[in-house]
């Protein structure tokens, strides 16, 4: 069953939750040494990658409440552990 309600759910994570997660992910990985110098350059590439699967991932999904729910989620957790202590 899939109503307009939860269709407009779905591409609203897909795209917003989606792209802050994406970004979320790659400031938590910019706290690894040897990776971070490194992700400013790849970012933009496996960022864009990152976010089409969210986007996928959101549509293949049933309820977009959950959806959002995941999202929001991971987002928060790599966002405590991007600014976790102090600077690098």
């Amino acid at each position: 069953m899939n109503r307009p309600g939860q269709r407009m759910l779905k591409i609203s994570a897909g795209l917003f939750g989606g792209y802050l997660l994406s970004t979320a992910v790659h400031l938590a990985m910019a706290r690894i040494p040897l990776i971070g110098l490194n992700l400013l350059v790849s970012g933009a590439f496996v960022g864009f990658f990152l976010w089409t699967i969210l986007m996928v991932l959101a549509f293949l999904a049933k309820n977009g409440w959950h959806v959002w729910g995941i999202y929001l989620l991971l987002t928060v957790v790599m966002l405590l552990i991007a600014f976790q202590g102090g600077p690098l």
